[in-house]
């Protein structure tokens, strides 16, 4: 090998002898020269970009120049490997594959064996010339391999640091070795400090492991003021489950740490492998890239979620997996994997959800569409994905809650059994009583549960739907001041902030409150089908029906079958209604009550339709139905439920249309 560029320049002549050139320039010009290989540049592109300011002769005459210095180092015999080529337009420099560190460095990623791995770890001595003073002109010419080159090295410490099995071997202290590289160029590197923290839990030194979590933590804090990826922190936090009670030492010593693993280590973990490219069409392998990035990125919004970095599923590419095994190495549950294939001018994406511990597949689907609209499908497939398997995730993790031991539940298995007695009837009185129970247990045990608080909060708002309340003040005060603290704890958690809202809204007749807080939430995860579908509400009560149409809409394309889906198609209806579309009201209210048969929101806003409609008969009967499920409802207080309309005429007509209908003074 006679050139390295990773770490600095080092040139070596074949006499073995430092190849120092006369100009910096040269040097640089040397390293265009390697790294174009033999496609080369033009002349005239080199001398511009070389030797800007001159005219075009001087600039010409400056790169023969130092081409007549580059040859005299490598000069063109019969047995060189490294010499320079071209014509009056073009000029390469001609190198065997091993003359070069990154070419060698590329190779062994590609062959991918853990010696080859360790191998490339060793040549990585650091950026691509790094501490070589780059004009500004020349900065773009030599940046994108820079930043090529810290992405492949970062990718490596994370694959390889995976591969080790065993202490003391030659490819651990070479993958240490890089780790802490890259951490003295980037002390944020998080794929460096999760390797170290492989490692020293592969030693047995967890305490060393998790004082590197530390460490990590207070550098992103402070260089980026950000938090770990969800990926350190589920290490950091089954390194302390290893540890148990050996090191209490440690407890006391790292509390924060120890808060942060043991609070959140139980939510569920998602990794997204690349998608395999089935088309042998090497031109979709960046569409198939783009979308498992776009899943990735939609999918970090949801903060109950954990899911893999990219540079961490991504080196998984172009390998036959196993599930399982994939599931052990990166700490994670459930596992997104897919396919793209081209036939003529048409795609094909299938994706499938896989639970890691049983590998059994919880969702699969696929998506048709054409080449002519590729980015329009990239996004539409990444955002199908995400609302089909959220909910998906949801369902596994409220059946794994249902099966732990009553004495060993957590405050997020209380919040799960929770979701899981809400989500069964909102029209079972005794089920939203257990679903609020739960929800108090889980705060119990976690006062800063951010969603348990928007939960139990939520559950005020259905009993005050069906008319359960019994001390209607205490019960109003209580859902208030749990939303208020929902949003207080959670105004980063898009879903605390979509219920707490809500409910701010419904129970607390504060509609300005609410759709701020449900506006952030959708900036914060514009994807959560929940918070579309309380943004419908809301903007159906703040007299925007049309937009309250829309958001149902979206909220059912990301999520078709969603549990609340019943309540999404309630809000088209009432939007209706306040458009003075009744036909359609009466029709949505219909397709909710299909999904929830009891559901008396919409039963009353179908009599309310039928009746403005002027079909008395079928509004009576609707009537008659409410009463059988809330006999103490009267026109007289029948604003104790309604919907905080702003617009005084929805919510005259909606109360005319009930009168009309029958319902009792």
């Amino acid at each position: 090998m006679r050139i390295r560029l990773l770490g600095g320049l080092e040139v070596t002549s074949p006499e073995h002898r430092p190849v120092r050139f006369s100009t910096r320039k040269t040097s640089l010009l040397f390293v265009a020269l390697v790294l174009a290989g033999r496609r080369g540049h033009r002349r005239e592109q080199l001398s511009e970009a070389f030797w800007p300011g001159r005219s075009n002769g001087q600039a010409r005459n400056s790169l023969r120049q130092a081409l007549v210095d580059i040859r005299r180092s490598f000069p063109n015999s019969e047995d060189a490997t490294v010499y320079v080529d071209g014509d009056q337009e073009a000029v390469a420099l001609i190198i065997g594959p091993d003359d070069v560190d990154i070419s060698i460095f590329d190779r062994k990623l590609e062959e991918g064996r853990i010696a080859d791995l360790a191998c490339a770890a060793d040549l990585y001595r650091g950026d691509v010339l790094a501490d070589e003073a780059i004009p500004d002109g020349l900065e773009e010419w030599f940046g994108p391999y820079q930043s090529k080159y810290q992405r492949k090295a970062r990718q490596l410490v994370e694959r390889l640091s995976l591969a080790l099995s065993e202490p003391g071997c030659a490819e651990e202290t070479a993958c240490e070795g890089l780790a802490e590289r890259l951490l003295a160029s980037d002390p944020t590197a998080e794929a460096a400090h999760r390797a170290l923290m492989r490692i020293h839990g592969l030693r047995g030194h967890e305490n060393a492991a998790l004082r590197q979590f530390e460490s990590c933590r207070a550098l992103l804090k402070k260089h980026l003021d950000a938090e770990p990826e969800a990926q350190t922190t589920s290490l950091a936090a089954s390194l302390q489950s290893r540890e148990g009670t050996a090191s209490k030492s440690h407890v006391v010593s790292q509390p924060q740490v120890l808060a942060v693993a043991a609070k959140h280590h139980d939510r569920p973990s998602v990794a997204v492998l690349p998608f395999q490219n089935l088309s042998g069409d090497t031109e979709q392998e960046y569409f198939a890239d783009g979308i498992v990035e776009d899943i990735i990125i939609a999918l970090a919004h949801f903060r109950h979620l954990y899911v893999i970095a990219r540079n961490s599923s991504f080196t998984y590419k172009g390998q036959a997996v196993d599930i399982k095994q994939v599931g052990r190495e990166l700490d994670v549950r459930y596992v997104v994997e897919g396919s793209v294939r081209r036939m003529g001018d048409r795609l094909r994406i299938a994706g499938q959800l896989i639970d890691t511990s049983t590998g059994a597949h919880l969702w699969a689907d696929r998506f048709d569409g054409t080449l002519a609209d590729l980015f329009d499908l990239q996004d539409q497939v990444a955002s199908s994905i995400v609302g089909a398997i959220t909910p998906k995730v949801e369902e596994a993790e409220i059946e794994r809650a249902k099966r732990k031991p009553t004495e060993s539940l957590d405050a997020y298995d209380y919040y799960l059994r929770g979701l899981s007695a809400f989500d069964r009837t909102i029209t079972n009185r005794s089920a939203i009583d257990d679903a609020l129970q739960l929800f108090m247990e889980a705060i119990d045990r976690d006062p800063e549960f951010a969603t348990a608080h928007a939960r139990a909060a939520r559950c005020y708002a259905t009993r005050k739907s069906n008319g359960w309340m019994v001390d209607r003040a205490e019960e109003i005060a209580e859902a208030t001041r749990l939303a208020r603290r929902a949003v207080e704890l959670g105004w980063d958690d898009a879903v605390a902030l979509s219920y707490g809202g809500y409910v701010l809204g419904y129970v607390g007749g504060d509609l300005d409150s609410s759709a701020a807080c449900i506006d952030r939430a959708l900036a914060l995860n514009p994807n959560l089908a929940a918070a579309l579908g309380v943004n419908s509400w809301v903007k159906a009560c703040l007299g925007e029906p049309d937009k309250a149409i829309e958001h149902a809409a979206l909220a059912m394309r990301l999520s078709p079958l969603d549990p609340r889906l019943f309540a999404w198609q309630f809000n088209t209806g009432l939007a209706h209604f306040c458009a003075g579309r009744y036909d359609d009201a009466v029709a949505w209210a219909r397709k909710s009550l299909r999904h929830q048969p009891n559901y008396t929101s919409a039963m009353r806003v179908a009599a309310a339709g039928h009746a403005l409609a002027g079909r008395l008969a079928e509004a009576q009967e609707m009537i008659v139905r409410v009463c059988e499920f809330d006999p103490a409802l009267r026109l007289s207080n029948l604003a104790d439920i309604l919907p905080p309309f702003r617009r005084p005429d929805d919510r005259g007509r909606y109360i005319e249309a009930l009168q009309k209908a029958g319902l009792p003074e």
